[in-house]
This record gives structure tokens, C-alpha cells and sequence, in this order.
């Protein structure tokens, strides 16, 4: 595999493709600015640009390379702290950096070269000199809101950034025009890249029928395309993932397509290439997105993989179930068969995918997409922090409920008993009606408690959340208390 690094080519045929880009830039480079703090994706201390060819010339996004996998950087740029620099003429500062010198935005400096990458990445791909100032200090704040400074000065950096954006964007063209020296060979049934060695596979499929010829052969391997939650095994758990098939070079599996009648999202469609397709399409669940994860987990996190991680606090489920979102789920023989997500989850961490499968599409109909819908999550922070209870609400042009939590049982689940009865009394909904739901919904689910909240927590903050739903789909009040939001 071969890629670039600071405008360096780089070409790699051995290292463990399960090696996260952080070990590779601190071990095999030399490039120590970029730091480890929590190797979880959450503090932004490892924060680089990850850069691909577009028309315009590099595009860059920031990610956090604790958890991003080597073996994904194929025919890419990446841009570290000791690059700006290198980038600029005559070795001057990037605009970025000068700004944080000159708003004393670092104070320890353990976290400076994350938060300089992250507002670089912003930099790069943003002209806001002719916009207002609230919308420029708002993005500055997303740009860093996965960056922890344990010295609390936030308000120097946010300072910095806003001043960085009155200089034009820089770092589109900085890249020297770089192709493979040697294209790697390809064939109709395998995939062009292959990174192997005595223990290791990783492979980038090009199409879906090379993903099926690599089930074939390797149906136990495991498949990647974000990977926030997959790596956490390598840089949390110290485990090994001997065999990797990457998802993100399938041009199928990345479509997003919009029709009269329904959208189908691919499942390696990123988050922060959801929030522009469904901006105007479903605003709601786009809102639920800032608090899903920072600017660099949506970077590279994949609604396909909080689906097939099938854990029980993953955000999106609820959203799709409520909409009766449908799967198409393809195998190793090259058919398809389509299931509806609430018959897609069978117990904790369990589903109906069998070895050869996997999730190649989400389908949504327009109808449910333009009715009303709510979507409330609990957290003990307010950004970037996993759910305690995720609550999605929607209710029809004909008064029905459609209703969905997580965090409330074993798996994302349908509240099929209370939405029955509430839809008995939808044109006469009442407190006293509401409270018999609450009363309905406390015996349909059982939770359990662990270290974000306890059982009664959670069934208290479930009840709230319906009631809260019921009374915005019937009074009309989008706030219906301080913060519309949980």
C-alpha cells in the first residue's frame, strides 16, 4: 500500500494492518507531536487531516488516529502537526498556529497540536470571512468539540480559531500532485490492494462482487469502514484483528439516493456525509448527530456500523426503527434478501447476520421521514458521551404512535404495548392517558443499571421522554421544557 505523509510517499508492504495510524506516525515516523491521551477516540490529543483528491485538489477531514486502522490510509494524505508548517513558504506559521500563539491558546501544550489539527481541518475546507460571527464561532466550536483541554482554556483556542477564519482557507493544493509509483494489480474477483503478512490480512474490495469473492474465501473475517467502535479492541482491549476486509473503497456501499419515494443510505455512508444528504430530509435526526460524536468520529463513523455493532445505546437504531426502516442485507453468493430493523436484533449483541453477510443498505420511506418526529437522548455530558436512554417518537398523519428506545433493554427496541395503547385513544390523548402509557411502558421494559444510571433512572428519564413527546405532538410546544433536546 502506499500513501503520503507530510508530502513524503510512503510505501508499505509488512506492518500489522491492524496497526492504528497513531502507533505508525510515534513508532515507524518519528512524528511525536501527534499525542495519546485516552486511545479511544475521545480526547482529540491524536487529531491529524486525512486528505483524498477531489476537484478542487485535497480535501481534507480531521480524525482521531488512535482508532483510525493503517491499513485504511491507501491512496491517501496525511497531514500532521509537523507538516503545517512544512507546508507553508519559507517555514512560516500556519495561520492556525499563529493564531493560537497570539490568543495564548496553549497552556500545558499536551493538547495544542490535536486542537491546531482539528482547526486546521476546518481551515482548510472553510470560507466564512463574509458570514456572522455567531456562525463562525459555532463552527469553530463543533471543529473542536471532540478536543479535551485539562486546563480548561477553551476560550483562548476558540478565540484562535475565529481569528484563523478571517485568513483564506489554505491546504487544498499544498500536496504535491502524488500518484502510486507501481498501480497495484487488480482482477475481477479479488480486490487491488492486499496487505498480508504471515498472520495478517487486509484487503480494500473495489465492488461489492470482490467483497463477496473475499466472504468466500474468509468468512470469519471482519469487516471495517468506519471502525470507531472495531478498534477499540486493538487500542483499548490489545487485541489482535488478523483479518480485515475494508469497506470504504465500495462505491455502492457509500450512495446515498434520494427519490419520491424513499432514501437508501448506503452502510458505509459516513455521519458527516448524512448531516448534509439529510439536512432538509430529517433535521431532527441531523440535530441528534452533533451530540452522537465529535467533528472526528463523524468523520469516519458509519451508520451500517452503529446498526451491525448492535449495541443496545446505539443512537441511530431508535431513529430507524420508529421510521420502520428496512435492511438489505447481502452475502458471499451475491444475493440480497431485505428484513425490517425491529426483526433485525435478536439479544445482546446478537442479529439475524450470518457468517458471509453483511449490511449493504438502509432503506426509508419519505412518508415517515416528513411526519413529526422527536428524538431525545440522556447523557451525563451533553456532547460526545454515550447514551443512558435514547428516546425516538413519531407519530403519523392518522394520530398512530411510533415509539423506540435504547439503553432500555438488551437490544434497540420497539415499545409495541404502549403504542398500541396510545394509539386507541389517538384522537383523545389526555394526562390521564399519558400516565396509563408511562404505567404500560414500565412493565413492557425491564433495565438494568450499570455505571451511566441505574435501573429507576432510566425508567423514570423513559417515562419523562414519552410524556415529553406526547405533549409536543399534541400541544404543538417544540420546547416543552429547559432544553428541547432531552
Amino acid at each position: 500500500m502506499q500513501f503520503v505523509v507530510n508530502n513524503n510517499p510512503v510505501t508499505i508492504t509488512s506492518i500489522a494492518p491492524d496497526m492504528t495510524l497513531l502507533q505508525y506516525l510515534r513508532r515507524e515516523q518519528n512524528l511525536t507531536g501527534t499525542k495519546e491521551g485516552c486511545a479511544s477516540g475521545d480526547c482529540g490529543a491524536c487529531t491529524v487531516l486525512i486528505g483524498q483528491k477531489s476537484s478542487q485538489g485535497i480535501a481534507y477531514k480531521a480524525v482521531n488516529s488512535c482508532i483510525f486502522p493503517l491499513g485504511s490510509l491507501h491512496n491517501q494524505y496525511v497531514m500532521t502537526i509537523e507538516g503545517l508548517t512544512h507546508s507553508m513558504a519559507s517555514g512560516e506559521l500556519h495561520p492556525v498556529q499563529e493564531s493560537m500563539v497570539n490568543c495564548h491558546g496553549s497552556q500545558c501544550g499536551f493538547c495544542t497540536p490535536g486542537f491546531v489539527m482539528s482547526l486546521a481541518g476546518l481551515h482548510s475546507n472553510t470560507d466564512l470571512q463574509q458570514v456572522s460571527s455567531d456562525t463562525v464561532r459555532a463552527k469553530v466550536i463543533d471543529a473542536i468539540s471532540g478536543n479535551l483541554c485539562r486546563c480548561t482554556g477553551y476560550r483562548p483556542i476558540i478565540e484562535a480559531g475565529i481569528q484563523a477564519l478571517t485568513k483564506p482557507a489554505l491546504l487544498l493544493n499544498d500536496v504535491q500532485n502524488w500518484e502510486p509509483s507501481v498501480p497495484l494489480a487488480s482482477t475481477t474477483t479479488l480486490p487491488s490492494l492486499a496487505l498480508e503478512n504471515a498472520n495478517y490480512f487486509y484487503w480494500q474490495p473495489e465492488s461489492e462482487a470482490q467483497l463477496q469473492s473475499l466472504l468466500v474465501l474468509h468468512p470469519d473475517a471482519r469487516l471495517i469502514a468506519g471502525g470507531t467502535d472495531l478498534m477499540l479492541e486493538v487500542s483499548q482491549n490489545y487485541k489482535t484483528l488478523p483479518k480485515l476486509i475494508d469497506l470504504n473503497t465500495i462505491a455502492n456501499l457509500m450512495k446515498i439516493s434520494v427519490d419520491d419515494k424513499q432514501v437508501t443510505l448506503g452502510a458505509a455512508v459516513q455521519y458527516s456525509e448524512l448531516e448534509i444528504a439529510l439536512a432538509d430530509l430529517s433535521p431532527e435526526f441531523v440535530k441528534l448527530l452533533g451530540r452522537l460524536g465529535s467533528r472526528q468520529i463523524r468523520n469516519r463513523g458509519t451508520l451500517g456500523g452503529n446498526i451491525c455493532n448492535a449495541s443496545p445505546i446505539a443512537d441511530c437504531p431508535p431513529w430507524l426503527l420508529v421510521l420502520d426502516a428496512e435492511l438489505v442485507i447481502g452475502n458471499r453468493r451475491g444475493d440480497y434478501r431485505r428484513d425490517m430493523l425491529s426483526n433485525f436484533y435478536l439479544d445482546y449483541k446478537r442479529t439475524t447476520l450470518a457468517a458471509g453477510e453483511y449490511l449493504a443498505h438502509i432503506i426509508i420511506q419519505r412518508s415517515a421521514l416528513s411526519q413529526p418526529l422527536k428524538l431525545y437522548k440522556i447523557s451525563k455530558r451533553y456532547e460526545d458521551d454515550i447514551s443512558a436512554v435514547m428516546g425516538a417518537f413519531r407519530r403519523d398523519d392518522s394520530g398512530k404512535f411510533f415509539i423506540a428506545f435504547g439503553g432500555m433493554a438488551a437490544i434497540p427496541k420497539r415499545a409495541r404495548a404502549t403504542e398500541n395503547f396510545l394509539n386507541q385513544y389517538a384522537n383523545d390523548l389526555n394526562e390521564d392517558v399519558i400516565e396509563q402509557a408511562c404505567n404500560i411502558l414500565a412493565q413492557e421494559f425491564s433495565p438494568l443499571g450499570d455505571v451511566r444510571a441505574s435501573a429507576e433512572y432510566r425508567m423514570a428519564m423513559a417515562c419523562s421522554l414519552l410524556k415529553k413527546a406526547c405533549t409536543v405532538f399534541t400541544s404543538g410546544d417544540t420546547i416543552a421544557g429547559v432544553f428541547d433536546h432531552a
